[in-house]
This record gives structure tokens, sequence and C-alpha cells, in this order.
């Protein structure tokens, strides 16, 4: 071959090879990386929960059952305003002193009162109507003379509200008349009661029934 064919021929190989599609890139679509694990926290443990804060015992009042030859009369006592009356009338209670007595003074529209009988009595006790509690109907209060701090034994279930003895300043006459406690059930039996007939008494007032109203008894209701 002579140099001058040779020559023909690289310039012709030059030309398929540069002819020759170059390579081209191909970008792929960019692999999304994982996202970041998050940091990993450690939770604080749960706390147990609170208990709730135990509930005060609150004292229940006490209560009493008084049974009468006309039917039973429960009472409520209001011990914590009338600390001393309360007390005052359970020893009273405790020893079955009101047992056999009767309601011997009754106004219908006033009240009835009772306690009394010819034995002796405890000391009397100071007056605590300004303990904030009202002469309502068929609430219970204390009998007592002119002196405020007269009371012993005897009681009085009002039969009307009867304002006029509630406390109003602490005089022989404002004094008023100690409430410490209401009729919860039985009131009927009260309204019974306070419409018996009536005589004069030795006092000339008529108040005195003419069939006396026997209380059988009064005791403590047991509680549950």
């Amino acid at each position: 071959m002579t140099r001058t064919a040779m020559v023909i021929m690289l310039c012709v190989a030059g030309v398929f090879v540069g002819c020759l599609p170059k390579k081209t890139k191909t970008i792929e679509p960019e692999k999304s990386k994982p996202a970041p694990k998050a940091a990993k926290t450690s939770k604080p443990a749960p706390k147990p929960a609170a208990k709730p804060a135990a509930k005060p015992k609150v004292a229940r009042n006490p209560v009493v059952v008084m049974e009468t030859d006309k039917g039973t009369i429960v009472i409520e006592l209001f011990a914590t305003k009338a600390p001393i009356t309360v007390e005052n009338f359970l020893l009273y209670t405790d020893d079955k002193f009101y047992d056999g007595t009767i309601f011997h003074r009754v106004i219908k529209d006033f009240m009835i009162q009772g306690g009394r009988r010819k034995k002796p009595t405890y000391d009397v006790i100071p007056n605590e109507a300004a303990n904030g509690l009202k002469n309502k109907k068929y609430t219970i209060a204390m009998a007592r003379t002119g002196d405020p701090h007269s009371a012993s034994a005897q009681f009085f279930i009002n039969h009307k509200d009867n304002g006029f003895l509630d406390y109003r300043a602490a005089t022989r006459d404002g004094f008023g008349y100690c409430v410490f406690g209401k009729v919860i059930e039985g009131q009927a039996v009260v309204d019974k009661i306070a419409a018996g007939r009536v005589k004069f008494n030795a006092a000339g007032k008529k108040s005195a029934p003419i069939t006396p109203v026997v209380i059988k008894s009064v005791r403590r209701k047991a509680e549950k």
C-alpha cells in the first residue's frame, strides 16, 4: 500500500469515529434520601394519679324518736348550733325523764309544750338563742321563765312561725328562746296534738288539754 493510500484510509476512519454519537450523560432521578430519624427523647415516666383527698367526716346531727299516744314525732337536734342545749336534752332523754310526761300546755297556731314532771331536774343551762336559728313552724325550743338563762327540762314545738320569740339582743326582754332542733317526721302528729280541745288551766289560760297527750318515750335513733 502506497503512502498516499494509507493517509486516505486513516482520514476515512477518522470521519466515522467523529460521527459516532458521543456518549451522553443520563440524569437519573435523585434517590430520595431517607429522612433523618428524629432523635429519641426519653419520655418521663407518667406520674401516678394523685389520690383524692379524703373528705372530712361530718358529724351527723343526733336524732330522737318521740312516741306519743297520738303518733310518732322524729326530731333532728342541731348539735353544732346549740351544743349545750342538745347535750342537756339528750341527758334527760337518756335518763328516760320524759317517759310518761304529757304535753301540758297546748295552744293551736302557737306551740305545744311538754317535759314537765314532779321530779328534780339538772342545773339550768345558758341560753343559746343567739345561734341564728329561728322559731319557725315545727322547730323545737327550750321553755323557760322570765330569766333568759333558766331553761332545764321543758321544751316546746312551734306550731307556726313565731318570730317574736327569736333572739334580738342580750337583754332580759330581747334574749328570746333557744331553738335546738326541728321535727323531720310526724308534723301531722304535731298538728293533731295542737288541734286538741283545751280548758282553762290554774293560771286562767285556756291551754290545758282536756284529754292529756302522753309522751310514752323519747329515745335516740340509732345511726345506720
